[in-house]
């Protein structure tokens, strides 16, 4: 049996990765055929190049969209490297780079679920790529692929790994998002201290990740000083200069409030909102963590993280492939659901656009433009249920 199943083996991983390649092949040609604009990739280079010439980051407005900075100042430092490419060979860059990072962002997301074999890797890949996530982050040049592979690469180190928080702790001095992991991650460890008397690796993995983000901050402060106090003092509360918070590519709560209610700003509601889900997605991702399921807790916080935040654009949603996977291992029909909604540009089928639209959806229309929060709160629910269920059993 086993010398029959081995070359079958060797044979299913070279035609999974030729699959893999055909199809990358076919999306980078749709991708240019479409003339995408990759414009966020193209204020991040304004923003190297503003703080190569020390002017204002925050000032800064450019492409013909008058984009704004809005990631911390140490993203800006990154970016930096940028200018030194031309436009053309940026671009191509930034797409071969993305493509990359997806296939190591599944690689650690089939870790995850304990499916890691190399062939599975080409396969989801070569299907992944055409979620409207994926699709939409590399049309735009986004950086929500670097983001989750720096986040799943530190949750999939061994406890105590000396490495342990520097990934999430980067990835929230570039975005501010992923600090819902270090809360996780601190939460999980002062109830398992409560409990238990123990506890220890989680909220040392927490220090690291806090030390990491701090180490970084600083060091952005020690070259943008300037830029760091407008920052940390005036703009990360402005919430509104991300954009509309009623566009349809938003596809946080406040988001679809905004629409549900007819208004630009939801007010006191979604704060009342947000802190309810954070509380409810937050217990899920910690007891999933203290039954021994990372997956579900990682899935869980980053779904949260999305819901949550003020504005989660629907590219930032990278994070439906590792839950699209944890699903298949554990519903396979509501995995099918799921993976349907991410695929299917939905999204995209109700009015949007110049005039603000969205804040006339009707219902067919606030039901499909709010087709990310759904299924993300559908997926709390479910892993919740499940949680609650084993912990009947036990």
């Amino acid at each position: 049996m086993t010398v029959i199943a081995l070359p079958r083996v060797r044979r299913r991983a070279p035609v999974a990765l030729g699959v893999c390649l055909l199809s990358f092949a076919a999306f980078w040609c749709a991708q240019r055929a479409a003339h995408v604009s990759m414009i966020d990739l193209m204020v991040y280079r304004a923003e190297g190049e503003t703080v190569r010439a020390g002017g204002d980051l925050y000032a800064l407005r450019t492409t013909e969209a008058h984009l704004p900075t809005t990631y911390p100042p140490f993203a800006a430092l990154l970016f930096t490297p940028l200018t030194l490419l031309d436009t053309a060979g940026m671009r191509t860059l930034a797409t071969a780079g993305n493509l990359a990072l997806l296939v190591v962002f599944v690689t650690l997301s089939l870790r995850l679920v304990g499916h890691a074999r190399v062939e599975c890797v080409w396969w989801v890949a070569a299907a992944a790529v055409w979620c409207e996530p994926v699709w939409t982050t590399l049309r735009y040049g986004q950086v929500n692929l670097l983001l989750a592979v720096l986040v799943l690469w530190d949750l999939s180190r061994r406890p105590g790994h000396r490495c342990a928080g520097v990934g999430i702790g980067i990835a929230a001095a570039i975005k501010l998002t992923p600090a819902l992991f270090v809360v996780f991650l601190l939460v999980t460890g002062v109830v398992e201290h409560t409990r238990r008397g123990s506890g220890g690796r989680w909220l040392r993995h927490a220090r690291g990740a806090a030390v990491a983000f701090a180490g970084a901050t600083l060091v952005a402060a020690a070259v943008l000083p300037h830029d760091s106090w407008h920052f940390w003092t005036r703009m990360v509360f402005q919430a509104g200069r991300v954009g509309l918070v009623e566009d349809t590519a938003n596809q946080s709560l406040r988001g679809v409030l905004a629409r549900l209610l007819h208004t630009t700003e939801p007010g006191t509601r979604w704060i009342a909102a947000a802190a309810l889900a954070g509380a409810a997605g937050l217990a899920v991702a910690v007891a999933a963590e203290l039954r021994g399921r990372r997956d579900w807790a990682t899935v869980a916080c980053a779904v949260t993280a999305l819901l949550v935040s003020p504005v989660s654009w629907s590219h930032h949603w990278v994070w439906c492939v590792p839950m699209v996977l944890v699903l298949a291992a554990t519903n396979r029909t509501a995995a099918v659901c799921t993976a349907l909604a991410f695929c299917t540009y939905a999204l995209w089928w109700v009015p949007h656009g110049p005039g603000r639209l969205e804040l006339h959806q009707t219902g067919g229309e606030l039901t499909l433009s709010a087709l990310y929060v759904a299924a993300g709160f559908a997926f709390l629910t479910l892993i919740g249920v499940r949680l609650w269920r084993t912990s009947r059993t036990a």
